[in-house]
């Protein structure tokens, strides 16, 4: 794959598996347990993959600000989480997909995929 994929995600069990199944699939993962970790540290990523609920703020507010950036609009994002509304998720954060949680992973990594290849086509 050797694409950058980025997770912001609090729970750290849910981070490593991220990572771990993306790491597997080729692809170099960077994880921040918050927004702040993520602001400080961020570079450009082939795919964003963000949590609604964390510690110091919301995925979909964060989603909705980076897709609004020049700098950031074109990168794809997948907002995930077991309390917000996906069509929320999707027209307020302006997200290109939303999973909720719990997930299988088998799909999570095809949404990934399909995500990471259209995007390459672009």
């Amino acid at each position: 794959m050797g694409k950058i994929i980025q997770i912001v995600e609090d729970d750290d069990d849910i981070r490593f598996i991220l990572g771990y199944i993306l790491e597997d699939v080729g692809a170099t993962i960077e994880t921040f347990d918050c927004i702040e970790a993520f602001k400080t540290r961020r570079q450009n990523a082939d795919l964003l993959i963000l949590d609604v609920r964390l510690p110091d703020g919301n995925g979909i507010e964060l989603s909705k600000c980076l897709k609004s950036s020049t700098t950031t609009s074109s990168i794809p994002v997948i907002i995930m989480s077991a309390h917000a509304n996906g069509n929320l998720a999707i027209l307020e954060g302006k997200a290109d997909a939303f999973i909720e949680k719990p997930f299988d992973l088998d799909r999570f990594l095809l949404k990934v995929k399909s995500i990471l290849s259209l995007n390459e086509k672009k």
